[in-house]
This record gives C-alpha cells, structure tokens and sequence, in this order.
C-alpha cells in the first residue's frame, strides 16, 4: 500500500480547527452488498418503446455554454463557505447542523479506520461477475465522507484515509466495464470527484503531490470519461451527466464543463425539459418506481449545487422546474394525488401508469433542494419542506448514488 502522507499538499484552511464533536453512538455497521437496480428499462406496463433510432445523435438543439472563463475551487458539492459553515456550525454545537453530524460521523464509511476495498485493475457492472464494482463504490463513499469528516474536524487520520483510496485506485485502475459501465462511471466518479476535490484544495501540508495530482486527473479523464459523454437515456443518461459535471469541475476542465452543462440544457433525452415535464413536475420515469425517480431528482440537484458553486443558477432553469419535479414526487409519495401523462417518458420507454413501487420510502435528496429554494431563493416548496423535516437529520444514500446526509451538508 503507498504511503499517503508523502509529498506536499496543495492548500490549507486559515479557518481554526475545532475540537471533533464526541460520537456517542461509534461507527455503524456495514451496509448491505445488495446489487443496485439497472437503470435500464424492465418489467410490464409500457405504453410503448421507440425505435432505436430515437438515440442517435441525441445532442439536438442549439448548443449552450457556461460563458465561464474558469472554474471556482472546491467546486464539487461544496464551495469553501459551504465547508466552512459545516465546520463552525459543528464546533459550536448548533442545530441542526450537530445532529447532522452525529448522524454522518457515525456511519461506517465516515470512520478512519475504514479498511480500503481497491483499487483495482478492472471493475465490472451489470455483467456477471461484477468484479471490483462493490469494491469501487464502497470507496468512493469511504473517500468522500473522509474528506469531509477531515475538514469538518481537521483530524488527519481522516485526510490519510481520504487519500489512501483516491491513491490506490489512481494506481491500479485500468478499465471499467460491462453493461452498465456508464452507470458504475457516472455514480461512482462523481462521488470520487467530490472526495478529490475537497483533498486537493484542503488537504494537509506533505499529503499530495503534484505528479500523483496529474494522474489522478488522467484516470479520470482516460477511463472514467469516454465511458459518461455518450448520455443515453432518462436516468441512464443523467448519470453519465452527473459524473461530467462533477470530474470537470475535479480535473479543472472548462471545455469538459461546458459538454456537461450543454447536456443539462439541450440533450434530447436527458436534459432537465426531457426528465421532468414541465407544467406538471412529473419525472420522466415516475412510472418506473418511485426509487428511480428520486434519484433522478436528487442526481439533478447535485449538478445544479456544483454550477450555483460556479455561478451559474441551474437550480432556476426552465422557471426552477426541478423544483416542480420534487414537488410533484415529495406530494405524491405523502399519500396524494398527482396527475400522470403516460406520453411523458424516456426516449424509448414509456410506462402506461404511476407506478405505486417503492411509493413513500423516501431518498435522502430533499434537504439540498429545500435549502436552496425555500432558505436561499425564498420560494414555496410545501411538499418538499415536509419531506425534509420528516428525515431530518437526513441520513445514508442507497449506496453510492446519493451524498445523502443533507442536514449536515447543505442546511443554510
């Protein structure tokens, strides 16, 4: 195992380190090894499946850009105000920042004593054997909650840990594949990308060198990128549009940005206008489950956090129509009835009716959005509101596919 304390780091916080909260309850247990769903269309009820066709190409519309110039670090998820304020408000015992923490500290993959999975040389998803893929997402979470738990509390055990797994899979990582390669690239790159954004701009003095900087941003760029910039369909798609959004931002790549930010706009099935109907908020795959759709949704809300890190209002595109898309999915998983238009899908999947699968069994996603548009933007969000004062402090993501632990990370 390489040593993670070599070399010189990038950049260190001026702000004061407080003492690290006490943890009354200690590193939960592991968290079950079910296989994630396929994002990919399955099972009875559809209205109709377009033509293969219906993808080629699917970039229409006139192309957009971010009109940026360069871009802001740390810019993954977290600014340095919002790392900051999780510090501060922590350190001070304020709620509901405190019980945020509690809950986060206590998960398994926030511990330093984490043992790293990886890396490895191949990691297989959606094609039997799935090689190294529990592997791979379990670190990425591990290395992200450590990057945050090292800030939160500057314990450098944290920071080691951190850079440990972003170092080990720089080293051995050469392919990821199988069916949903996309799915393994885009979900659990853009975990990794916030870990490595975060270490990058706050890590301690000797953890990083320059060289073993350099080629954690080309594993990125070689493996992890030619596998997410195809954007295929509905959430398929989206993923692949979180890790871009995410790994640009990491690698310090404006043209990478400006492909996923397009996307977001203009792809002809997954940008905001093709996932969540507008005038309605229904999501292009509430007739799948509603699991999918909240991941969908929370997927949504953390690219639109990383461009208003970068200055760009995402949140407010098409009238802040993801905000009708977690309205609609938070009022309809409370127990009420929501209109459904069975001719609003994916390119090529349509389901016949709302599906009741998974109907109340809520996603830690809402707290994002509630604190960007009922805290910040001062906007109505009554369903979402109550969702997130139902969960708070919000808990655990479904594996990788979420940052969860919103009280924590994004409460104003």
């Amino acid at each position: 195992m390489r040593d993670p304390l070599r070399s010189p780091a990038p950049l260190t916080s001026g702000l004061p380190s407080p003492a690290a909260p006490a943890d009354p309850l200690g590193p939960s247990a592991p968290p079950s090894r079910r296989r994630f769903l396929k994002l990919t269309a399955v099972g009875a009820g559809a209205a109709g499946i377009a033509g293969a066709a219906g993808l080629a190409g699917a970039t229409s519309a006139e192309a957009v850009t971010s009109g940026l110039t360069s871009l802001t670090h740390p810019g993954v998820l977290h600014s340095l105000a919002d790392l900051n304020r999780m510090r501060t408000k922590v350190a001070a015992g304020a709620q509901p920042w405190l019980a945020g923490y509690n809950v986060f500290a206590a998960d398994f993959f926030s511990s330093s004593s984490y043992v790293v999975a990886g890396g490895r040389a191949t990691v297989t998803r959606g094609t039997s054997p799935e090689d190294g893929n529990i592997d791979l997402w379990y670190d990425c979470n591990a290395a992200y909650q450590n990057a945050v738990m090292w800030y939160i509390t500057q314990d450098t055990a944290h920071a080691y840990k951190a850079l440990e797994i972003i170092k080990s899979w720089t080293n051995a990582l050469q392919t990821i594949n199988g069916a949903d390669a996309e799915l393994a690239a885009g979900i659990y790159g853009a975990k990794l990308a916030a870990a490595v954004e975060i270490m990058h701009y706050t890590g301690p003095a000797g953890s990083w060198t320059q060289s073993e900087l350099d080629a954690t941003v080309a594993m990125f760029q070689n493996i992890f990128v030619p596998l997410i910039n195809i954007y295929g369909d509905g959430g398929y798609g989206l993923m692949g549009l979180k890790g871009m959004m995410q790994i640009a931002v990491a690698c310090n790549n404006l043209s990478l940005f400006n492909d996923a930010y397009n996307a977001f706009y203009t792809n002809s099935c997954c940008a905001l206008t093709k996932l969540v109907q507008s005038g309605t908020g229904q999501c292009c795959e509430s007739g799948r489950d509603q699991g999918h759709t909240q991941l969908i949704l929370g997927s949504l809300a953390e690219i639109c956090q990383t461009g208003w890190i970068q200055g760009l209002d995402m949140f407010g595109a098409s009238n802040s129509l993801l905000l009708s898309g977690f309205e609609y999915t938070a009022k309809y998983n409370l127990g009420n009835t929501v209109p459904y238009d069975a001719t609003f899908g994916r390119c090529n999947w349509h389901w016949s009716s709302l599906s009741t699968d998974g109907r109340g069994a809520f996603k830690p996603i809402y707290e994002m959005a509630y604190n960007h548009y009922v805290k910040r933007a001062g906007k109505s969000a009554p369903y979402t509101s109550q969702v997130a004062s139902n969960l708070r402090p919000e808990g655990a993501p479904t594996q990788c596919d979420q940052v969860g632990f919103g009280t924590l990370l994004f409460s104003l």
